[in-house]
């Protein structure tokens, strides 16, 4: 088949672009978020495998407090994705906990925050983890909108990836001291990081804070890592 001169111009270059922009489309990609197609749900929709879901409530797919009290998978995680969205209200106060080593006491536990702006804590900023590390940028969207979290827990590395930025990679042998962070700022742990839970359940903040304003998750999937 004969190519007029300016197919013959225009189809290599086109070929071309290709080469060069579909190494950057895949980075890109590895940056967001997983395509969680086939990834497991964490929670039952009736909440049967949770402890403490008289204080929630599930409608239409989206989760959200109804009281104070902090709702818990059953089931224990050790190594792992979370992948969510949330959306807030105005001086909403919540949190994502990780692997607690003890769900009656808040302290034994990770937490990613998740606020309207600041719980007043040094680092209590949506993003953050709780009273141990700030997010490295600001990425969240306003009150009302939906934001996404990537948290992957493997061993003793903490990753969060927000908004398709990735603003926690922490690692937690980095924190040998009691009540105290590797940038000399004091923390409120009785027990260092480093020895904290490698295993233990997942958990969501209830209404937290003066205003006692909601948070809503959904889409909250999980992939078992090895």
């Amino acid at each position: 088949m004969n190519l007029n001169p300016l197919k013959q111009i225009i189809l290599p270059t086109l070929f071309g672009l290709a080469l060069v922009l579909t190494p950057a489309l895949h980075a890109a990609k590895a940056k967001g978020h997983p395509d969680t197609a086939g990834w497991n749900e964490l929670l039952k929709p009736d909440l049967s495998n949770t402890i403490g879901a008289a204080g929630w409530k599930v409608e239409n797919g989206v989760l959200v407090a109804t009281d104070h009290t902090t709702l818990w998978t059953k089931e224990s995680y050790s190594n792992f994705i979370l992948d969510l969205e949330f959306k807030v209200a105005k001086e909403s106060n919540s949190g994502v906990f990780l692997r607690s080593g003890d769900i009656k006491n808040v302290l034994s536990a990770l937490e990613i925050q998740v606020h309207d702006s600041t719980d007043g804590t040094k680092y209590g900023m949506v993003g953050a983890i709780y009273d141990a590390m700030p997010p490295s940028k600001k990425m969240a969207k306003p009150v009302g909108e939906w934001n996404h979290f990537t948290i992957t827990c493997q061993n003793s590395k903490i990753t969060l990836v927000f908004n398709g930025e990735k603003v926690i990679d922490a690692d937690l042998n980095n924190w040998p001291d009691v009540k105290k962070n590797p940038d000399g700022t004091p923390n409120k742990f009785p027990v260092a990081l480093k020895n904290f839970a490698r295993t233990g359940p997942l958990g969501f903040q209830g209404l937290h804070g003066k205003a006692q304003a909601p948070v809503w998750y959904r889409n909250i999937k999980i992939k078992p890592l090895k």
